[in-house]
């Protein structure tokens, strides 16, 4: 009876044994795998990889054919993809020759031309006479300049013709007219010069300056008003002149010049008071360019002298009423 009750107890402390091994293998599988579960997770945001190896791309299996699809959650913080944004579009250079010119004109003065009609015909033109073209980028910046007083009828004409010639020639371009205040003697040249300083003034990005009398409309579009290496005359035939110049050194009516030209010459004389005489100094300053004159010195765009009265922005252009003074009694006043 003693031996089966030892045997029988022997049995119960192997089996007992047996279950604390087993547990004790239980315990340690456990605890293994929990510390698998927690080095992962630490190690993930310890990782120093790049920004893809924080927030993995959607794999290849991702159903995306649907447009609300979303890629399943990683359980990380979502970050929105860089996604480029809109670009401008890119804008050509303009031709050399524009490809929307029409050759000749026909001018006539005789039609009533209200301003309120320029306007209609010219809607690209912005407030104070300023165009510049939406399809291609021009290469100058031009400055029109307008010597003006008491030429309201001419001056419709003017803008009548010259507004559509510009746009078809795809100039960046800007109309100044400026105005000379009173009644003393008319000083075309010295108004010149103020319209260069105004210009630059309301924009320093014009590097070209076409200076044009107000009764002077061009009969072909391909005369396109651009500056060039030299000082350009644009007027070399005109229906007054039978289409020829009055002498060979005649550079009135419409020029051309760079800004770098024109401040290289110090612009145009002031001391020319009334019509004629200043064509000629101002072609002598243009062929003596490598030879300054003395004259050129102390007459010129450094020395001019003007009251601005008024400045306005017109709907086709940009009146600047000035008042330059009266000429001196020593002078001539032509």
């Amino acid at each position: 009876m003693s031996r089966l009750l030892g045997g029988t107890l022997e049995r119960v402390c192997k089996a007992v044994l047996l279950l604390c091994l087993l547990h004790f293998l239980v315990a340690v599988i456990l605890y293994f795998d929990v510390y698998a579960q927690h080095l992962a997770f630490f190690s993930r945001f310890s990782t120093r990889g790049p920004a893809h190896a924080l927030y993995p791309a959607a794999s290849s299996s991702t159903n995306c054919s649907r447009p609300n699809a979303t890629a399943a959650s990683s359980g990380l913080p979502e970050v929105p993809s860089a996604r480029p944004g809109p670009t401008a579009p890119v804008i050509p250079p303009c031709p050399d020759v524009p490809p929307g010119l029409v050759g000749r004109v026909v001018i006539e003065f005789t039609s009533p031309m209200p301003l309120e009609r320029v306007q209609r015909e010219n809607p690209g033109v912005l407030l104070g006479g300023r165009y510049t073209p939406p399809d291609c980028t021009p290469a100058q910046t031009v400055a029109v300049i307008i010597p003006f007083r008491h030429r309201e009828h001419h001056l419709r004409y003017w803008l009548h013709y010259l507004h559509p010639m510009l746009r078809r020639q795809r100039l960046r371009y800007g109309i100044y007219v400026i105005n000379q205040h009173g009644e003393e003697t008319f000083n075309r040249a010295k108004l010149l010069n103020v319209g260069f300083l105004e210009a630059l003034k309301e924009d320093a990005t014009y590097d070209c300056f076409i200076f044009s009398d107000v009764d002077l409309v061009p009969m072909d579009d391909r005369n396109l008003y651009r500056c060039g290496d030299q000082p350009r005359h644009f007027a070399i035939a005109m229906d007054k002149f039978g289409f020829r110049l009055p002498y060979a050194s005649y550079f009135g009516g419409v020029s051309g010049l760079s800004k770098a030209q024109f401040l290289r010459i110090n612009g145009f004389p002031n001391e020319y008071w009334g019509w004629g005489g200043e064509d000629d100094d101002i072609f002598n300053r243009f062929s003596k360019i490598q030879n300054t004159k003395m004259s050129m010195k102390w007459d010129g765009i450094g020395s001019v002298r003007y009251r601005v009265l008024e400045v306005s922005r017109q709907p086709l252009f940009t009146n600047i009423t000035v008042d330059i003074g009266r000429p001196m009694s020593w002078l001539n006043q032509g």
